[in-house]
Parts: structure tokens; C-alpha cells; sequence
């Protein structure tokens, strides 16, 4: 592998694990939290879709063809933890089947488009005046994936052990964390307006 690909994998993955950007970590937990660990090929593939909605975003941002406001991106951000956070707690009354499943899927989908104009402003400064983006944007969003991966296994083992230890079921800290990205969303939707 090459310096180049090393160094932007390395750039995506500390974007996505930085606590500072603690909406996105409490967004992929979200996306993710009402699913078993033993369903992780579900995780993989909500995780993967959000990745290819901003992978379509920062290419587009990067070659210049959209201009995100970033007014109105900040505002969206949290708006998309919200609806992640209503959609659990439907999932989690309502059994999810197929058409349900798709519906996450879209749905992280077309968020990643939004998230992925909130990042496009970092990777537009960091590829600075870079005629070729095709392979820095590549190791960048194999970083985010990783990254992202990465906080859906520390989560889940933090799962694992609270549901041994202290015996709470996974569907009631589903619930603990979809009802905190409710609260938190409305919080930073108020204080983004």
C-alpha cells in the first residue's frame, strides 16, 4: 500500500472515531443499536449504505458540482439523528420485516448523502488544489467505513458485557439509545437554529 492510501485511510478513520464529533458517533450507534450482534451482516450493510451516500456527496463536493450550505447541513446532521431515533423506537414496538429493513437501508442511505456534506468542507481542505481526488477519496472513505466498524464492534462489546454483567436486555438499551438521540438531536437542532 502506498504512503498516500495510508495516510488518507488513517485521516478518515480519526475523523470518524474523534469524540469531538460525538454526532456522528452517537448517529452510527443509533443507525445500528436495534439490531443483535448476531446480525451483523444488517450492521454491515446500513453501515456500508451510509458510506456510499457520502462517498456520492464528497465526490460531487470535491469536484466542485455541489456547494453544501453549511447552515443548513449542520441543521440536517442532527434532524437525520432524529428521525434514526424515531424509526428505532417504531422498529422496536413493530417487529422490523423485509420492507422495513429497506427502508433503513434507503434511509441511511440518503443520510450518508447529508453527512457527507458535513465532512465535505474537511476533505476539500485537506485535498487543498489536487487534481486527482479519485484515489485520496477512496482511502478516505475506507478509512470512515473502518472507523465506523470500529465504533459499532466497541459498542457492541460494551453491549455484550452490560447485558452480562448487569443484566439489562438489548432491546432496553436499544431503547436507552435511541431515546438519547431524540433528546440530543432536538438539543442541537434548537441550538444549530
Amino acid at each position: 500500500m502506498s504512503d498516500i492510501f495510508i495516510s488518507y485511510l488513517k485521516l478518515g478513520f480519526e475523523h470518524i472515531v474523534d469524540v469531538n464529533g460525538f454526532d456522528h458517533l452517537l448517529f452510527v450507534i443509533t443507525l445500528c443499536a436495534v439490531y443483535q450482534f448476531t446480525e451483523w451482516r444488517k450492521i454491515a450493510i446500513v453501515i456500508t449504505a451510509f458510506t456510499v451516500g457520502h462517498s456520492v456527496t464528497l465526490a460531487l463536493a470535491a469536484q466542485k458540482i455541489i456547494v453544501p450550505n453549511r447552515y443548513l447541513v449542520e441543521i440536517l446532521i442532527p434532524v437525520t439523528i432524529l428521525i434514526s431515533g424515531v424509526f428505532n423506537i417504531v422498529s422496536l414496538k413493530i417487529k422490523l420485516n423485509n420492507v422495513k429493513l429497506y427502508i433503513k437501508y434507503f434511509l441511511a442511505l440518503f443520510f450518508g448523502l447529508i453527512h457527507g456534506m458535513g465532512f465535505s468542507n474537511f476533505f476539500i481542505n485537506l485535498m487543498g488544489d489536487a487534481v486527482n481526488i479519485v484515489y485520496p477519496l477512496f482511502s478516505f472513505n475506507v478509512g470512515i467505513e473502518f472507523g465506523q466498524l470500529f465504533i459499532i464492534f466497541i459498542y457492541y462489546l460494551l453491549v455484550y458485557f452490560t447485558i452480562k454483567m448487569l443484566k439489562i436486555s438489548q432491546q432496553n438499551i436499544a431503547w436507552f439509545f435511541s431515546t438519547l438521540a431524540i433528546f440530543v438531536s432536538i438539543f442541537l437542532i434548537y441550538n444549530r437554529i
